[in-house]
């Protein structure tokens, strides 16, 4: 069931700051390790719902280079959580396939080769591409295609006059895929936390108060009726949108 809907206008490519794990189990009692391990299910339904949907790249902010800074044992307990929550079942049941952008060099060994074998027995999957930002900041992922770029006219295999917002987009993490048209952050924070920062330029932004452990598919559609309930007008006015949709 959709509810009020516009199939046709589903977004392409969803965004979501997956927030509130912590702060869902310690309301509880538990371990902040708990609220993580009830995230994954939260991601599992997601993922479902988006396939079913028509959406066509979900991206989960899962880790960022700050959270390196948290409790050994916090960050031991989510790489832990990242390797078992590898399963074929969420990817091949839903013939989604994943990929993963940020920093590998910080993750261990054990976890990277998962992740890239998870990457190459799920590559040929076509109904949605799942994308995992771990370990990973649009700060550092700008600095580092900035440094890339920099090598590349060093070389003389680029020319810095050259340089356009088509190149910057090219030389990114996300370049294998559409910029977001909607950004979720549950959990009641009202902030991007250093996501995406370049590809959420005109992206519609939605936040809410719902921890992400119990965010489900009828909050999902939620977030996508406010979406669709909005004129993206990308610097026209609301008029010329009208007319042009015509």
């Amino acid at each position: 069931m959709t509810d009020n809907l516009d199939m046709k206008r589903i977004p392409q490519h969803i965004a979501i700051i997956m927030d509130g794990n912590g702060r869902w189990a310690a309301e509880r009692g538990h371990e902040r390790s708990y609220g993580h391990q009830a995230g994954v299910e939260a991601v599992r339904r997601i993922t479902s719902e988006c396939t079913r949907l028509g959406v066509k790249y979900l991206t989960l902010y899962t880790f960022s280079t700050e959270n390196w800074g948290r409790p050994a044992d916090e960050v031991a307990a989510l790489m832990g959580l990242v390797l078992s929550s590898l399963e074929d079942e969420i990817f091949m049941k839903n013939n989604v396939r994943f990929r993963v952008i940020g920093d590998m060099t910080r993750i261990p060994e054990n976890v990277q080769r998962k992740l890239r074998e998870t990457e190459e027995h799920t590559a040929a999957n076509s109904a949605m591409t799942m994308v995992v930002a771990l370990s990973y900041s649009s700060k550092w992922e700008i600095t580092k295609a900035v440094r890339d770029m920099a090598e590349e006219v060093k070389n003389g295999k680029l020319n810095a006059e050259d340089i356009t917002e088509k190149t910057i987009d090219e030389h990114l993490q996300t370049a294998f895929m559409p910029n977001p048209e909607l950004l979720i952050r549950t959990g009641g924070e009202l902030r991007i936390s250093n996501y995406l920062l370049w590809q959420i330029a005109y992206s519609e932004l939605y936040f809410c108060d719902t921890y992400w452990p119990d965010f489900d598919e009828q909050a999902l559609r939620k977030a996508i009726c406010s979406y669709q309930g909005r004129q993206r007008r990308f610097g026209k006015t609301g008029q010329q949108v009208e007319e042009e949709a015509k």
